[in-house]
């Protein structure tokens, strides 16, 4: 293990922390208010301005603060995951730079930079896999704690502008915490919100295409036979795009963009070890995925 080196614009990284905080606070803030009063999770005619009211009583970031550090610890733990095996490797790469937003998660995520080439494919491996299993491990705890302090209000999850997708591990977990409760009767708790944008955002990242980290992955597992198979991924979210249409404008980006993955010189496959915690990634990308993430009311 090396020691983690220096970062010169560590000011940089803290700073878009704190924002990114400070964003995911203000949204947060309005998450709790509606879980408090029996509302909807995202109204957005009402929701839209009211993420700003923290500017005006900013003792209303305090309400969203169990969200924010929620979200904050999985997308930390989701690229401190790939970050730790950089360092391990000897790979030059920057600590998590966190994007804040206006959005109704106050923020874009986060990424990590990584500046040197990798020359093995286990090493591309552990790093690609690294992050959704930590980011998972993470999400885990929070969604168990959000859903036990969550509570039932019959069809609270249809009365808003926007009806939010049921992955497969939060069915598991509410099937779990709320036997024999139908989803749209479960009003999720701001901690559970949290979860849920973190299993959204592990889907996205393990689709097997270009340098998303199911492309990391698929390419460590299958070398340059990566290509065919990432090409048929690419075009199955054409058809999912009739359910989510989103989903076009992803395939037009990751085909324009990331599509194609840097070679790796590296006639060495993967041990039985990895490509077990490949099968584990497969089957961690189905309990996350939603063919539809969110869809709006009429």
């Amino acid at each position: 293990m090396r020691w983690i080196p220096f970062d010169a614009r560590l000011w940089l990284h803290g700073l878009l922390w704190l924002a990114t905080l400070l964003t995911t606070s203000a949204a947060g803030a309005r998450i709790a208010y509606n879980f408090t009063h029996n509302l909807p999770g995202f109204r957005l005619e009402d929701d839209l301005l009211a993420i700003l009211d923290p500017l005006q009583r900013p003792a209303l970031l305090l309400d969203g603060l169990p969200f924010a550090i929620a979200l904050l610890l999985i997308l930390g733990a989701h690229e401190f995951g790939h970050y730790y095996f950089c360092v391990r490797y000897g790979l030059n790469a920057s600590l998590p730079y966190f994007l804040p937003a206006p959005t109704f998660i106050g923020t874009f995520g986060a990424f990590i930079r990584i500046r040197s080439l990798i020359y093995r494919r286990a090493d591309l491996f552990d790093v690609g896999v690294a992050g959704p299993l930590a980011g998972f491990a993470a999400l885990l705890p929070c969604m168990l704690f959000g859903l036990a302090h969550s509570r039932v209000i019959p069809g609270i999850a249809e009365r808003g502008d926007m009806i939010f997708g049921q992955p497969l591990f939060l069915t598991l977990c509410e099937a779990l915490i709320f036997p024999g409760t139908p989803s749209t009767d479960i009003a999720l708790h701001p901690v559970a919100r949290a979860a849920w944008v973190g299993l959204f955002a592990t889907a996205l990242n393990l689709l097997p295409i270009g340098q998303l980290d199911g492309g990391h992955i698929l390419y460590a597992w299958f070398g340059e036979a990566y290509q065919r198979r990432s090409w048929l991924f690419l075009a199955l979210l054409v058809p999912l795009g009739f359910f989510w249409w989103p989903w076009w404008i992803w395939a037009a980006i990751l085909f324009w963009l990331g599509r194609k993955h840097p070679y790796i010189h590296d006639e060495q496959t993967l041990d039985s070890h990895r490509r077990n915690w490949a099968i584990a990634a497969v089957i961690l990308f189905f309990l996350c995925f939603m063919p539809a993430p969110f869809r709006y009311t009429e």
